[in-house]
């Protein structure tokens, strides 16, 4: 039997108040398991005893059936909830005692008349276990979260992958198009409830790796491609990489360093199909070796430009 000092405050372990809504419960969950999981805190007991309390509390206080239990009954609510009034510890402690018992056919019984017409109300709350013939829990199953890992390939042209999850192996369908903070939802390959032995469901959050020439910007992708000072000056046909192979781009005379194109439909996958917009930043970079040919050609333009890109900054003081 449970002691006061056996007994865990759920509320107090997810730091919500006992009028929480299910949105402020599920929300403090996930913020807590996110900072706990073992995955997170490799080697840490600590953290390891906090997520098996999180995800305890969770599954208690986030099912309106076993929280109305936790509610009533406090300490003594699991005996509740297995179909045996709580007895009391001390004459002067909360719940009750044998006797209160007494002339019930039942534990349903006993709960409709100390309830009244609350009880009838919720008759669903107590489900008969044949195997044993008392009453158990009908708790939910608890939802399991975890990371994978892709490559931008695998994210953008979609990846089948299969995942060990304890004894069961998952395999995975991802669509392309997926981002980092994607959620897969694989329906019952959570946890076990200790309860009702059901399945949740498997939440997975995509993660990419790094690429070393694109980049997200919003929706879109950036990359930076370098240009000759010659073909910035006069313009150029230049051969650019996008997710889906080497397009051949457009450079106007007079490109600037710093300067974004655009090339439509070259970007990301959207869900429904539809492609975002590539942004080609352009760098202007300067040859470190030159032929004598290369040599004499940008002596002579020095020798014969009268193009200052400076001027604007002359009369600049303090």
């Amino acid at each position: 039997m449970p002691t006061a000092t056996d007994f865990k405050d759920y509320y107090a372990i997810l730091g919500v108040s006992k009028t929480a809504t299910p949105e402020e419960i599920k929300r403090a969950y996930r913020k807590l398991a996110r900072k706990h999981h073992p995955d997170v805190n490799p080697g840490n007991p600590a953290a390891e005893g906090k997520f098996k309390d999180i995800n305890e509390a969770n599954e208690v206080i986030s099912n309106p059936e076993t929280r109305a239990k936790y509610d009533e009954f406090g300490q003594h609510w699991k005996q509740g909830a297995a179909g045996v009034p709580p007895r009391s510890t001390s004459p002067n402690s909360a719940g009750f005692s044998d006797s209160d018992f007494n002339g019930y056919a039942n534990f349903d019984d006993f709960i409709q008349d100390i309830m009244g017409g609350r009880a009838k109300a919720g008759r669903t709350n107590y489900r008969q276990a044949e195997d044993f013939g008392g009453f158990r829990s009908q708790a939910p199953a608890p939802d399991t979260e975890a990371a994978i890992a892709l490559s931008f390939s695998e994210a953008f042209h979609g990846v089948q992958k299969r995942l060990q999850l304890d004894d069961d192996t998952v395999n995975v369908r991802i669509p392309p198009g997926a981002k980092s903070g994607s959620r897969i939802r694989i329906k019952g390959k959570g946890r076990p409830s200790p309860f009702s032995q059901q399945r949740g469901d498997l939440y997975l959050t995509i993660e990419l790796s790094p690429h070393p020439f694109f980049q997200f910007a919003g929706d879109n992708l950036t990359c930076e491609v370098p240009l000759r000072p010659d073909e910035a000056v006069l313009g150029a046909q230049i051969r650019v990489p996008t997710p889906d192979g080497v397009v051949t781009m457009t450079v106007a005379k007079g490109a600037r360093s710093g300067q974004s194109l655009r090339l439509r439909g070259k970007g990301w996958i959207l869900p429904k199909g539809v492609r975002t917009d590539l942004i080609v930043k352009i760098q202007i970079v300067s040859p470190q070796e030159l032929s004598e040919i290369e040599q004499d050609c940008y002596e002579k333009i020095q020798s014969h430009s009268n193009f200052n890109p400076r001027l604007a900054i002359e009369a600049v003081t303090l």
